[in-house]
């Protein structure tokens, strides 16, 4: 099922075909450094280099055999590569292949997710530049609070998306590593110029101490990463579905010409789209629990990470493609109800600018106290016959008394709380 949500460049990057291939360079990698330290004459090298190849096909028949895909994968190598096959794996243990292989292909998935992120974040700003002027209501608890912005929220993503993007960078630093140190990881059967010159062959980097693996604490740094990306992704899904509620109506996920909302109710306009975002986020964050588990393995080396990390890792990297690249179309085309907005702004009459009218009364000079319990009484009445704040206050004598009219009604002026909006967009570079 996850192919249906996989792009045809992460199929092609996590494929079978492209996996023996990064094996390949490997080996082959490792070929020219045995080469550059005199190991293996010119000759042979030239030789392998032009012969070595392999098909699915053979390496599936000879692994039917020998239950183990490392030594298929030689055996058909060896077979178009002829006498010079000597040569190919030397000194290395299968691990040294995958795990360098692994390297090669987190790289090349990174890459497109590092892409997918910064593209994101363009997306993000843009909106937030377009909708620096789009008042809404601020929720906490999910009350109506204060005066706030949408372009803020988008802002606020927008934040979160580069604090993701230096993850995945750091992360990529960690995982995106060449382990060339043999059974055990004494580099018993291998000199260790083999590991610096093949890692610069691969465009990797290199370890400084391994075992037979290399360490699983740096995969559980990348599947930790993806975590909060989905994480960030599932917090847009979450206020985006609970924006786009008939009783709220302030936004709307694209629906397409030709799409239906429901098999039963023709009206329906569903979120979807962040809906199965929503869930996507909580298989990855699954996941990351896998990588977890795969650090502590027994001694010098077991397989216990090898079944799940085969599952886990690319799943979790092709669904966090997938959901980037799903949310930076969601975030480009999202219908945005200022008119929805304004209307909810008000739909308190008024009780918002509470805050306000509280630290009006303290500076002219009441306590704290005393105010809260003078603002409190006045916003419950307010509430309760469903008449507009200003009209109720505008009445009370402790308030009236205190403030006047042109000052009572500065209290709701929505400029106010909005005032250094300004100074955060200054400091994000919108």
């Amino acid at each position: 099922m996850i192919d249906r949500y996989t792009t045809p460049e992460m199929r092609k990057i996590w494929s079978e075909q492209n996996k023996f291939q990064t094996w390949l360079d490997v080996e082959l990698a490792v070929c020219k450094a045995w080469t550059q330290l005199g190991k293996i004459p010119k000759k042979a090298l030239n030789k392998i280099l032009k012969k070595a190849s392999f098909s699915i096909k053979r390496i599936d028949q000879i692994e039917k055999v020998t239950d183990h895909d490392m030594i298929a994968f030689l055996t058909a190598v060896a077979e178009k590569v002829g006498p010079d096959s000597r040569f190919i794996h030397m000194g290395l243990t299968s691990t040294d292949v995958v795990d360098s292989s692994l390297g090669l292909l987190l790289k090349q998935s990174i890459d497109i997710i590092q892409d997918d992120l910064k593209t994101i974040i363009k997306t993000l700003k843009k909106q937030a530049k377009a909708n620096k002027n789009t008042v809404m209501v601020g929720r906490s608890h999910g009350i109506h609070a204060e005066p706030t912005t949408f372009a803020l929220k988008l802002a606020l993503y927008m934040e979160e998306m580069k604090r993701n993007l230096e993850r995945i960078n750091r992360a990529k630093e960690a995982v995106c590593v060449c382990k060339l140190s043999g059974a055990v990881g004494t580099y018993s059967n291998l000199d260790p110029r083999v590991e610096t010159i093949a890692s610069k062959v691969l465009g990797l980097n290199s370890t400084k101490i391994a075992t037979q693996t290399l360490q699983r604490d740096r995969h559980a740094e990348l599947m930790a990463t993806l975590a909060i990306i989905a994480g960030t992704i599932e917090k847009i899904s979450v206020e985006i579905r609970g924006l786009q509620r008939t009783e709220i109506d302030e936004v709307e996920e694209p629906f397409k010409k030709g799409q239906k909302g429901s098999s039963a109710m023709p009206h329906k306009k569903n979120p979807i789209s962040c809906e199965r975002l929503t869930g996507m986020a909580r298989m990855v964050r699954a996941n990351a629990m896998v990588a977890f588990e795969n650090i502590a393995l027994w001694h010098e080396r077991d397989i216990s990470h090898s079944s799940t990390e085969r599952m886990a890792l690319p799943d979790s990297i092709m669904l966090i493609d997938y959901m980037l690249k799903k949310m930076n179309n969601i975030l480009d085309r999202l219908v945005i109800k200022k008119k929805h907005m304004l209307r909810n702004l008000d739909l308190t009459g008024g009780l918002i600018y509470s805050q306000r009218l509280l630290l009006a009364l303290v500076g002219k000079g009441l306590t704290r106290e005393k105010a809260y319990k003078i603002v409190q009484r006045n916003a419950m009445q307010a509430k309760d016959t469903e008449q507009r704040f200003v009209d109720i206050v505008a009445s009370d004598p402790e308030v009236s008394s205190l403030l006047s009219f042109d000052e009572l009604h500065e209290v709701f002026n929505t400029d106010y709380y909005l005032r250094n909006v300004k100074v955060i967009y200054k400091r994000l570079g919108i």
